[in-house]
């Protein structure tokens, strides 16, 4: 249907056609295809779920992360999220063409230089995660090792929610020209649509910018704090 509006002489892209065709109750599949990004099949150290049983309840607690894939016409690109699972903040992200060690690597050194270190970090056991240079990098840092069992998607459903919106409220509805357009829009989203103007109930209905901060204030006010 695209090319066919194109010969036509609408200027339209395949993606801004599939959400005009679900608004219309119709779909437009562009094929059947399965896309897997967690091979747990390797041979790096696994680590424990240390999150399952703990009440997470200060900012930088624990450190979420997962990687999904966006299809911008035919071809593949990955984005690979960190968020901060008590403030639901962003901590670090990453797009990349291909699931490289690149992708989580970027991702994690980003969320280390911008904010204090996690006391954990949590993942599926997925060869990026499990790899030394990436848990090389956590244990220099300081940071304790968490995994969700394998087939276990629920137990880091915080960060596939996160995904789940960021495909909803801005991937299904947005034509990327290409990879260098997909970086930026997708940082608009991220850094200034979500963190700062998107409210979450489960934070007073505030938003993970203005959460955060009031969070600070609370701990640098005198009056505030129980010494």
């Amino acid at each position: 249907m695209t090319q066919q509006l194109k010969r036509e002489g609408w200027e339209i892209g395949e993606t801004r056609v599939r959400r005009l065709l679900k608004e219309m109750d119709h779909s437009c599949q562009v094929g059947r295809v399965r896309v897997t990004t967690t091979n747990s099949k390797h041979d790096h150290p696994r680590s424990p779920n240390l999150i399952k049983e703990q009440d997470i309840v200060f900012m930088n607690q624990v450190w979420v992360s997962d990687i999904t894939y966006i299809r911008p016409g035919r071809k593949f690109i990955y984005l690979a999220v960190i968020l901060d699972a008590f403030t639901r903040g962003i901590r670090g992200w990453s797009l990349g063409r291909s699931l490289e060690k690149a992708l989580t690597m970027d991702a994690l050194r980003m969320a280390l230089t911008r904010h204090p270190a996690p006391a954990v970090h949590h993942s599926d056991q997925g060869a990026q995660y499990a790899a030394a240079e990436y848990t090389d990098l956590l244990n220099d840092t300081g940071v304790q090792i968490s995994m969700s069992a394998v087939g276990q998607p629920t137990e880091n459903a915080l960060v596939e929610r996160f995904i789940r919106t960021v495909k909803e409220k801005h991937i299904d509805y947005t034509e990327y020209n290409n990879f260098s357009d997909a970086f930026v829009q997708l940082a608009l989203w991220l850094e200034v649509e979500y963190m700062t103007e998107r409210i979450h109930s489960s934070l007073g209905y505030l938003t993970p910018a203005e959460f955060e901060t009031a969070l600070v204030d609370t701990q640098l006010d005198p009056l505030l704090m129980n010494v």
